[in-house]
């Protein structure tokens, strides 16, 4: 064989070498968005009972305050309180004049029975009927205070202004009153989540650089007022970016930002499953090293790998057709594949009780 077939050969050689690690590497790496959809494949085995581990567990009760009092996750040793939320209407409900009785019952009834309390501070509310803000707040020297949060052409819930600096103002004399009141003697605050539904359309001085702005500043007053006790921001999701595609670092900023001033970051709904998730939270509590502590909350219809604002999701109560719960795998995936320090369980009936607390072995 003469000299310059070989050399053609080889060509041909490496090319058909190369175009197969092409196509191996491409079926891989189909899509940088499904990155994480089979992270949980390695978890989906593990079964019953939990064992011992460092996460801090909490049973979320949202705003059902009464649930928690006499509720048997009490006598549990694997739990170490209840993660209750309170309106800052009712924190608040006059300019400057603040009312805390019903935080300070809940903490006093809780450290009797040797459990903690982490107090989770509304702003946005899911239900037409409630706004969050004090009714000063809702005037014309604020813009209103809050927007409609919109679905189908109805009101569903409220949206404080977070981008107004006059609500920020007012927003972080609150933060500042509560760690007054409350640093060092609760396990913990956080901020609810990010995620809003808001455009330039619905109010013309809204911007998604100045949203992610507003919502470092509101991190940073919530250190400064609570300098002891363990301070979270729910990080979720950012308007004016979707994730991997549309990246204008506001979502990262967020975590970044919580690294770099020691506020804590976590989220809502452990969907394991779902791409947005995966390409949101998920990810960024994966793929980041840090210091401060995350957070995870299970929440309404996490059990069966569903989220409270799934439309075809009606009844807190499980169906004949939804799938069984999925515990034990939700745990081993919060611990380690976040490396998460905090658990949020809701109490969801029939779950908490009957799945939930069962599977967690005591001491």
């Amino acid at each position: 064989m003469g000299q310059g077939c070989f050399a053609a050969l080889s060509v041909a050689a490496v090319s058909t070498l190369v175009l197969g690690a092409t196509l191996a590497s491409a079926q891989q790496w189909k899509n940088p968005a499904d990155r994480y959809a089979e992270a949980y494949i390695p978890y989906q085995d593990e079964t019953c009972p939990i064992d011992q581990d460092e996460i801090s567990h909490f049973v979320y009760f949202a705003r059902d305050r009464g649930r928690m009092r006499g509720h048997p996750f009490l006598d549990h040793s694997r739990f170490v309180g209840a993660q209750i939320m309170y309106r800052w209407r009712d924190l608040e409900p006059r300019k400057d004049r603040y009312d805390f009785s019903k935080i300070r019952s809940d903490l006093n009834y809780l450290r009797a029975r040797n459990k903690k309390l982490f107090i989770q501070l509304q702003d946005v509310t899911f239900s037409a009927k409630h706004k969050p803000m004090p009714d000063y707040v809702m005037s014309d020297g604020y813009a209103g205070g809050v927007v409609p949060y919109r679905a189908n052409g109805q009101t569903i819930g409220w949206i404080s202004r977070r981008w107004d600096p006059r609500v920020q103002e007012r927003f972080a004399a609150l933060l500042t009153a509560l760690g007054d009141e409350f640093d060092g003697e609760i396990e913990g605050i956080n901020l609810q989540e990010t995620a809003i539904d808001v455009s330039e359309e619905l109010d013309p001085t809204f911007t998604p650089a100045k949203y992610a702005e507003a919502i470092t500043a509101n991190m940073s007053a919530l250190k400064q007022a609570f300098p002891t006790s363990t301070t979270m921001q729910y990080a979720n999701f950012m308007p004016g970016e979707w994730l991997p595609w549309e990246d204008e670092g506001y979502l990262s900023g967020i975590y970044e930002h919580g690294e770099a001033i020691g506020v804590g970051l976590g989220a809502p709904d452990l969907m394991v499953k779902r791409r947005a998730q995966l390409n949101h939270p998920i990810a960024m509590m994966h793929e980041g090293t840090y210091s401060v502590p995350l957070g995870i909350a299970v929440q309404d219809g996490n059990y069966v790998g569903r989220t409270g604002a799934d439309a075809h999701f009606k009844d807190r109560a499980q169906s004949e057709s939804e799938p069984a719960p999925m515990v034990p795998m939700l745990h081993s995936y919060a611990r380690d594949f976040l490396n998460v320090d905090y658990m949020f369980w809701v109490d969801q009936a029939p779950y908490f009780e009957t799945q939930v607390m069962p599977c967690f072995s005591q001491d």
